[in-house]
């Protein structure tokens, strides 16, 4: 008999799930907080409950869990983790330490479809999406090792081109009887599918992040394929739609390639694009690794990119390298360990 995973379940899906066995409203509250705030591995342990309903659920569901192949901590405290799914499929996770808050970078795919020409996932195609279990499970087994603060989906894996399960997990971050996490504190980071941004916003209340990394169509075709599809003013308008709660702004992040992206020409254009969306700027040294042909800006460059945005009144973050001993760029603890896998 098929058992339903109780963690591909949002909580009024858990509602929905319950009652078609006879059970009560409240339950299914209870056994979501057996879930997500005591990370219960099996019914007996949820005490709150009659033995006869544990023994009944444990014959319909089943709670899955995940647990790290491998980990790698770094010197300057990042960790990366490598999980095994069922299917033999590998994900990575990272966990960047900061000085009151840690932030855990989860995957929504096992590889990717969107083939950008920087990034190491996309070499690994796309094998499939990952289920909300698979989601909110890897949230759940770094919270044993460390306290997690804050959540980037921002690993292997193209989040809004796995919309359904993604915005099922996400209702269970923000759920005050699930992860309990503050949608300030959860982010959606996408390089730019717009009809499934629309709904994103539309569904669920996050921070949004946008994959830019060019100011040009010709540009920003040539290293990001989607953008044939939707092309920047195109994702600029979308952007300029999305329902942002009062004060908050959207993250624009754009990975500076050593003189392709980083002139002064593209900062210019890119302070015109972006003059009339509230939106922050992160951009991202690129992060050397093995077949790709970019290298990352010099410092000069980027500190002159930095100073023009700044100096036109946006909010700049240059974000450091972190984890660079421990290949925590998103696929190379994966690329490193399953070498044939990436070759195919």
């Amino acid at each position: 008999m098929h058992k339903t995973d109780l963690k591909n379940l949002t909580l009024e899906g858990l509602i929905q799930f319950l009652a078609g066995q006879g059970k009560e409203r409240y339950r299914a509250t209870q056994l979501f907080k057996w879930l997500y705030q005591q990370d219960a591995a099996s019914f007996e342990e949820m005490t709150n409950l009659s033995k006869a309903l544990r023994e009944e659920l444990a014959t319909t569901a089943c709670i899955s869990s995940l647990e790290p192949e491998a980990v790698e901590i770094g010197n300057d405290g990042t960790r990366k983790y490598l999980f095994r799914l069922e299917d033999g499929n590998a994900v990575e996770s990272v966990l960047i330490p900061d000085e009151d808050r840690n932030t855990l970078c989860i995957s929504t795919q096992a590889g990717c479809a969107m083939q950008c020409a920087f990034c190491l996932t996309g070499t690994f195609k796309l094998t499939r999406n990952l289920t909300t279990a698979e989601i909110v499970n890897q949230i759940l087994a770094v919270k044993r090792d460390v306290e997690v603060r804050n959540i980037v989906l921002m690993g292997m894996g193209e989040p809004l081109h796995n919309l359904e399960n993604v915005i099922a997990a996400l209702k269970i971050m923000v759920n005050d009887n699930g992860l309990k996490l503050s949608s300030r504190r959860v982010t959606v980071s996408t390089c730019g599918l717009v009809p499934e941004l629309e709904r994103l916003g539309r569904e669920v209340t996050v921070n949004l992040a946008v994959s830019l990394n060019a100011t040009t169509d010709e540009l920003r075709d040539r290293i990001m394929p989607v953008n044939k599809r939707y092309p920047i003013a195109t994702l600029l308008a979308a952007l300029k739609k999305f329902p942002l709660p009062g004060r908050r702004k959207i993250t624009i992040e754009y990975v500076l390639l050593g003189g392709l992206n980083d002139t002064p020409e593209e900062a210019k254009r890119l302070v015109r694009l972006l003059s009339d969306i509230p939106c922050k700027i992160n951009l991202i040294p690129f992060n050397p690794h093995e077949g790709a042909d970019f290298r990352p800006p010099t410092r000069a460059a980027l500190d002159a990119f930095h100073k023009f945005l700044l100096d036109r009144h946006f909010t700049v973050i240059t974000r450091d390298s972190r984890g660079s001993d421990i290949s925590a760029a998103c696929g190379q603890l994966k690329g490193r360990l399953e070498p044939k896998t990436g070759q195919e």
